[in-house]
C-alpha cells in the first residue's frame, strides 16, 4: 500500500468530461495573400456551427457549416500593368466540413484542460463577385474546391455543460 502512488478523487487534476455531444458557435480568421496574383479569396472572418459526437473514449467525430466574409482582388488586363489590379472586393465564401479529432486527454480533462488534434475534409464554394464589382477579365472564377485542414487545439471547460474551443488550422486548397 505505501508503493501506491496518485491522488484521493476528490483533488485529483483530472475530471470527466460527461457529455459526448456539443454544438459549438465557430468564429474564425482567415489569412492568406489570395496566390501569386491576389485574386484569390483572402483576409476575413468565419462564422458557424460546429456538431461534435464522441465516437470513442479518446475521439470525436464533427461537421461543421459556415459562412465566410473575405475579399479578394479583380484584375483588368485593359489597363495598364500598373492599374490592372482593382480592389479588394467582397467575396462570401460557403464551408461545408466533416472532421475527426483525437482528444489527448481522453475522456478526461486535465485542470479542465482538453488538448486535442484533428484532421477535417470540407467543401469551399465561392459564389461569384457582388453587384458592383469591378469587372474580371482574367477570368478567374472560384468556384467550388474540395479541402483537408489539419488542426490543434483545447477545450478549455468552464463547467460541465460549457467550454471554449480554441483552434489553429491551416486550410489546404488549390
Amino acid at each position: 500500500l505505501a508503493a501506491q502512488v496518485g491522488h484521493a478523487p476528490a483533488s485529483s487534476p483530472y475530471r470527466d468530461i460527461l457529455h459526448g455531444k456539443s454544438l459549438t458557435a465557430v468564429v474564425g480568421d482567415i489569412g492568406g495573400d489570395g496566390g501569386r496574383i491576389g485574386v484569390g479569396p483572402h483576409n476575413g472572418r468565419s462564422y458557424g456551427l460546429r456538431f461534435d459526437i464522441r465516437i470513442g473514449a479518446p475521439v470525436h467525430f464533427a461537421v461543421t457549416v459556415a459562412k465566410a466574409d473575405v475579399e479578394r482582388f479583380v484584375v483588368s488586363a485593359d489597363d495598364s500593368v500598373a492599374t490592372r489590379k482593382k480592389g479588394p472586393v467582397d467575396q462570401g465564401l460557403t464551408m461545408f466540413e466533416a472532421a475527426a479529432q483525437l482528444n489527448i486527454t481522453g475522456k478526461k480533462t486535465w485542470h479542465r484542460l482538453a488538448p486535442f488534434v484533428g484532421m477535417s475534409v470540407g467543401y469551399v464554394d465561392g459564389g461569384g463577385l457582388p453587384a458592383g464589382a469591378p469587372a474580371d477579365s482574367s477570368g478567374y472564377n472560384f468556384g467550388g474546391k474540395f479541402y483537408l485542414s489539419p488542426a490543434a487545439g483545447v477545450r478549455v471547460f468552464l463547467g460541465d455543460n460549457l467550454h471554449l474551443r480554441f483552434e489553429a488550422r491551416q486550410l489546404f486548397w488549390k
